[in-house]
Formats: C-alpha cells, structure tokens, sequence
C-alpha cells in the first residue's frame, strides 16, 4: 500500500506523517509525502523533533506533489491531507484511485508545538496501522479513517 501525505508547504506536518508512517508501518506500506506548494526545505523545527524521538531524517525533502502524478509516478492507495489548505485545493490526477481523507493538524511552524503536531500524527497513524487494511474495501477505509481523525481530535 501505498500512502501520499499531503501538506501545502510539505516542510512540517507531511513530512512528520511521512517518517511516521514508514518507521511505524511494516514492509508492505510505504509513505511519501509532497505539497501543493512546496517550501523547499523541512522545517528545521520537524528535523529536531523526529530526531528527539529517534527517527531518521537523512534524504527528507520538500517536494512538489507532481512527482507523484503522471505516467512514472508510484501507484498512490491513499492521499492523507494534513493541512486545510492543501484538503481544499484541485489535487493532481494520482496513479491508481486513493482513497483520501483529511487529519487537519494545526501547523507546528506557526506556534512552534512540534510535539503537539507529531503527538497528534502518531496517534492517528497508530490507530490507522492496527486497521485490517489490506481486508477493508475504499469505503470501509474512508469511514475508519474519518474515524480516527474524529477520535484523535479529541483525544488530543
């Protein structure tokens, strides 16, 4: 399976979803993350963060969501959007038919809560991970992962 974590910038909350999702996942997922608008660069806040949780970060880029589109580009299974910018914008046409939901995160780079972002991004990625995915069907996934997203609103 394969997971696309969409942010606008793709420098904090993608990124953070990203590293999360294929350090916490087995084998048979693989996360990437881009953005509508990219910064350029991973905010160096998100970089400390993951390391402080000791993850790697080394090859972590700010990358345009196109690289994910067209003919060369991954089958992508599921598109998360973790920003509300980029869960409202005209997403590009993804190999395969994802199935998308959307975790609003609030940006870490505006309060500097990186652990409040990464705090929320593990939940809902762990919860996420403990789902029969591979059994579950598109609608089955959207609605449990709506879900998740509802839950770890309030539980965090």
């Amino acid at each position: 399976m394969n997971i696309l974590v969409l942010c606008t910038g793709n420098s904090a909350r993608s990124i953070l979803g990203e590293v999360l999702i294929n350090e916490l996942g087995s084998d048979e997922i693989v996360a990437f993350s881009a953005g509508s608008h990219p910064a350029g660069r991973v905010n160096p806040g998100a970089i400390d963060k993951l390391r402080r949780e000791g993850h790697r970060v080394e090859g972590l880029e700010s990358k345009s969501w196109d690289r994910f589109s067209g003919e060369d580009a991954p089958r992508i299974d599921l598109v998360i959007t973790v920003c509300d910018n980029a869960a409202g914008e005209s997403c590009p046409l993804w190999n395969g038919a994802p199935v998308t939901v959307h975790w609003g995160i609030p940006d870490p780079a505006v309060d500097a809560d990186f652990d409040r972002a990464y705090d929320r991004l593990r939940w809902r990625i762990e919860a996420m991970l403990a789902l029969p995915l591979k059994q579950m069907s598109a609608a089955e996934i959207a609605t449990a992962l709506a879900e998740v997203h509802q839950s770890g609103s309030r539980a965090t």
